[in-house]
């Protein structure tokens, strides 16, 4: 009895007593992040939806005109005595491609010119190849850009032709080259490994006089003169061609230094 008098009563009391519970309670704010995005995207959604349907019952807004409605382009000419092949197909040519023929050496004076222009790949291929559709395909395949042709007759006996075929990279213009020096040598065509340009690297061209001249019962003998140079990535193509069986070498390795000194 006397040990529990010495105990305050105080003390007792706050052992008796539970502990006050501080903790405050958990905000729910998960679901109340979710409700409001929801109500967010089902307002875009009708937002766009209404914009739609506004917008479908309108009427259609025309687009601005164009700054050039009539872009001036040369017009096809009719044929007659004064038109040439370039002026009937105006638009088959671009004006750059006067570039490339400008390059073209001049027929002399006193040759009658044929022509003188650009040439399409279909129109040359047609023109060069014995097989016009494989033709234009190994055109498109070395990447040709554009043809610059001349062609001239002197006394009705020599007749000149004179191709400049430019193409996108030097590789182009190396495929071509090798093509026309693989078949050249055979019997075929020239019939002989020909001979180097003067001034011109083994590799970058040659030269070919036919090593016989083609004779037919009731036509002239005709033989060919043939020169290829490579130049950058233009390829030079040269044809000489004689009606009475004579070609001198000299005049066509003449003709094409003098080409290759305008290119």
């Amino acid at each position: 009895m006397e040990h529990e008098q010495t105990i305050p009563e105080q003390r007792k009391g706050e052992e008796s007593a539970p502990d006050p519970d501080t903790s405050t309670p958990r905000r729910r704010t998960g679901r109340t992040t979710l409700l409001i995005a929801g109500a967010a995207v089902l307002g875009v959604l009708a937002g766009t939806i209404t914009g739609y349907a506004v917008q479908y019952h309108r009427e259609p807004t025309p687009l601005p005109p164009l700054a050039q409605q009539d872009i001036a382009a040369p017009k096809p000419l009719a044929v007659n005595d004064a038109t040439s092949l370039r002026s009937i197909n105006a638009n088959r040519w671009h004006k750059a491609d006067e570039d490339l023929v400008a390059k073209l050496v001049e027929a002399p004076a006193g040759a009658t010119v044929a022509f003188s222009g650009g040439q399409s790949p279909d129109e040359f291929a047609a023109d060069f190849y014995a097989n016009p559709p494989a033709g234009i395909g190994s055109l498109i395949r070395y990447s040709v850009r554009r043809i610059a042709t001349e062609r001239w007759s002197e006394d009705h006996t020599n007749f000149v032709e004179i191709r400049l075929l430019q193409f996108q990279n030097r590789h182009g213009a190396e495929g071509f080259q090798s093509g026309v020096e693989a078949y050249m040598p055979t019997t075929k065509h020239a019939g002989n490994a020909g001979s180097e340009v003067p001034g011109v690297p083994a590799d970058f061209g040659h030269l070919w006089i036919n090593s016989e001249a083609s004779e037919k019962p009731g036509y002239l003998p005709v033989r060919r003169g043939t020169a290829v140079v490579r130049r950058g990535d233009i390829v030079m193509h040269i044809t000489y061609v004689n009606n009475r069986g004579e070609v001198d070498e000299k005049v066509v390795a003449d003709l094409a230094k003098r080409q290759m000194e305008r290119l």
